[in-house]
């Protein structure tokens, strides 16, 4: 598997509106801390509600698991979430969660097939922004 972690600077960015749906049997996963992605989520569900995909919750390592296109992994370029390309042999979306101690937040079926990775990009930047200032104010 290849993995693509946003502070790599040598990654190239995305094209903005690639929105290539999965490929059968597979999509790449970008995971991101439960915090962030949360946050992430409540963005994108209040203003590209139609661009958000399946979101796995892991309840013990306490992230988030976006299903992206295949592909995104090769230039995936957030700060502090990783990408990893699947090749089919991961994450694919089906009804029950994938592993053990993890939960569908928004399970595929209820949720277009992948999340547009511009999107996603942009929403867990405003994410990080928000947590910021949040954090700052305490």
């Amino acid at each position: 598997m290849e993995t693509s972690q946003g502070n790599d600077p040598r990654t190239p960015p995305i094209a903005p509106g690639d929105t290539r749906p999965p490929a059968p049997g597979g999509c790449d996963v970008v995971t991101v801390p439960a915090r962030q992605g949360l946050e992430a989520v409540d963005i994108l569900r209040r203003g590209a509600g139609d661009a958000v995909g399946p979101v796995l919750h892991d309840d013990g390592g306490g992230t988030l698991v976006f299903l992206v296109p295949p592909g995104t992994a090769a230039g995936w370029d957030v700060p502090g979430s990783t990408c990893t390309r699947t090749e089919g042999r991961g994450v694919s979306p089906v009804p029950g969660p994938p592993v053990d101690g993890a939960d569908w937040l928004l399970p595929p079926g209820e949720a277009e097939p992948a999340t547009d990775p511009a999107v996603l990009r942009a929403a867990l930047g405003e994410a990080a922004r928000t947590i910021e200032a949040a954090d700052s104010c305490t």
